[in-house]
């Protein structure tokens, strides 16, 4: 197929996985889908290869092109009709966790198979001992909720009623679960309809051949990237506070070994802690999701979003491991064990390639749950306390990194705070740029941020997943690591006190939960970066006086840089700076 025509053919394909999209969020019931924008579309061929993902979370790159396969092999020609639609959340069968369900349907043109399309989105409510479905300490995965092995919940257009009712008898907010059912099997049927109407332009020979010289193209596009990695092995480790068992457990090593020979590259996982026995494990499928992640970051939009992408790619996950652990493991709460994988994939990487890796990002993404009843209604509640999310993004080699933004692996949004305070009893009192929160560098960490809000009514309980309270987040060549976190809960009436920053507990009326959440590492030496550039950071807040004193030599007086000072100041830390020639 001549390049102009592919470009035609993957545009075409690309834009029937967005409007699938904007389907699935325009439809959906829960504020995590629709404001947060907590779900994914993609396209498989008729092998299961995906061939097209909506722009949205990457963490679902790795599972999509797993479940991709999976759909293939348990419907294939044959077994598959047309009307259908397929689901499935089994974390050991392909999936995440328990909350994130995808729904597939076969795409049929002149009465044979196509291919196939899919959405996943993140359920508000599956069950299990807690709302949410993402308790920390559970026995085992059984005790998480509802786990759905491969399914038809339409067959031959015939919807299974007798299923759906048996999905929502397991969530406590079932009208949510029904209605974003229904909006994945909306989408669905609209890239039933598109992916049809390509082949129907093309024709069948055409869109094969195309499809598969897409993913060959994004193949040859990642092994010219891998090629300017230079050969070798290189090593990173990083830290997880601990599982969340205890006050006193141990803190969790994340370990990988990279090898780059040629255009080839593994990752070996060898000397990562153990399988835990609380919630945040990963299975296999969510933690390659973390790798294929860094792997697109070198080809950017040039390279089709499909699984040529990761053909270069191979890894090892030891069994047992926290990123691929035995069944029964619970793995809900995974998310918080996800980000030190990504902090520990982009480390590795950086030590080859430090000019194009950030340095760590805030390490966490901070989604609190809580679920409740409306005292006037008597309706159960589960919802996510708005705000931000995630705190700031690592710095770059040329650029600072940006505040308080969804990062890496997520691209969802953050909760608006207008809609926290519509769903459940809570006002916030502040939330803001936490100041001095992102590492000093010649390029500066972003900003993380600072919240505070109280619970009016009722009793919520609560599932917090946080980290980074012991091991900040680290720079690059030179340049310093963020703030550690703080987690705080003051009962009503009462002093803050600190609070572990994994775990579930009771919110009653007039307590308040205190976070503070870090920024990210500096990239290079802060004595490198312009005094003129760290006077303006203390004049927008981000930086404070004392900081730019201790960290940057720079000393500011009434707003303005003391030059003189400046200058003793920065040759007397340069002086005293390790490793000098």
């Amino acid at each position: 197929m001549d390049p102009i025509t592919l470009e035609v053919l993957r545009g075409q394909l690309d834009s029937a996985a967005e409007e699938m999209q904007v389907t699935l969020l325009k439809s959906s019931y829960s504020t995590i889908i629709s404001e947060s924008l907590d779900a994914t579309s993609a396209l498989f061929d008729r092998q299961g290869n995906t061939v097209a993902q909506a722009v949205s979370i990457p963490i679902h790159l790795g599972v999509l092109a797993e479940l991709g396969t999976r759909f293939a092999a348990a419907y294939p020609a044959g077994t598959a009709k047309p009307g259908d639609v397929y689901a499935i959340n089994d974390p050991y069968a392909g999936g995440t966790h328990l909350p994130d369900i995808a729904v597939a349907a076969p795409v049929f043109y002149a009465n044979e198979l196509a291919g196939y399309v899919v959405t996943m989105t993140h359920h508000q409510d599956v069950g299990g001992s807690v709302p949410g479905s993402t308790a920390i300490k559970v026995h085992d995965h059984f005790a998480e909720g509802l786990r759905i092995p491969m399914i038809r919940l339409v067959k031959s257009g015939l919807r299974d009623d007798d299923i759906i009712a048996l999905m929502m008898a397991n969530s406590r907010t079932p009208d949510n679960i029904r209605g974003d059912l229904n909006a994945q099997m909306a989408a669905c049927r609209t890239g039933v309809d598109r992916f049809a109407a390509v082949f129907e332009h093309w024709g069948a020979e055409a869109v094969n051949e195309g499809m598969d010289e897409l993913l060959a193209y994004a193949e040859r596009l990642t092994r010219k990237e891998i090629e300017k990695i230079p050969d070798g092995a290189y090593h990173f480790e990083d830290f997880m506070d601990d599982d969340g068992s205890s006050a006193d457990a141990e803190p969790i090593p994340f370990r990988i070994k990279m090898t780059v020979k040629g255009s080839d590259i593994h990752f070996d996982f060898t000397g990562t802690g153990a399988q835990v026995r609380t919630a945040i494990n990963n299975v296999p499928y969510s933690a390659i999701s973390a790798i294929y992640y860094a792997i697109r970051t070198l080809t950017g939009d040039s390279a089709p979003n499909n699984d040529g992408c990761y053909r270069p790619v191979s890894v090892h996950m030891p069994k047992g491991s926290i990123v691929n652990p035995e069944f029964p493991a619970p793995i809900n709460a995974r998310a918080v064990c996800l980000r030190r994988v990504i902090d520990t994939v982009l480390g590795v990487m950086a030590q080859a390639i430090p000019e194009r890796m950030t340095a760590a990002h805030c390490g966490q993404s901070s989604l609190i749950h809580v679920g409740t009843v409306n005292q006037a209604t008597g309706k159960r509640i589960v919802a996510t306390v708005g705000g931000p999310w995630m705190g700031g993004m690592g710095a770059r080699s040329t650029k600072d990194g940006i505040d308080v933004t969804d990062h890496d692996a997520s691209n969802v949004f953050h909760m608006p705070i207008e809609t926290s305070e519509a769903e459940l009893p809570i006002r916030f009192r502040r939330v803001g740029l936490w100041t001095d929160s992102g590492g000093a560098g010649e390029f500066r960490g972003g900003l993380g941020y600072e919240e505070e809000f109280e619970w009016l009514d009722g009793r919520g309980t609560t599932t917090v997943r946080r980290d980074r309270h012991k091991f900040a987040p680290w720079g690059l060549n030179g340049g310093l690591g963020g703030p550690l976190c703080k987690t705080q809960l003051a009962r009503a009436g009462g002093q803050p006190q600190d609070l572990a920053p994994k775990g579930v507990f009771d919110l009653c009326p007039g307590d308040r939960m205190l976070l503070w959440t870090t920024g990210s590492g500096g990239h290079g030496s802060p004595l490198e970066r312009d005094p003129q550039r760290v006077l303006d950071d203390v004049l927008d807040g981000r930086v404070s006086v004392a900081g730019a004193d201790e960290h940057y030599g720079v000393i500011i007086r009434q707003g303005s840089i003391d030059e003189g000072r400046t200058r003793l100041k920065r040759s007397a830390m340069l002086a005293a700076a390790p490793n000098r020639n």
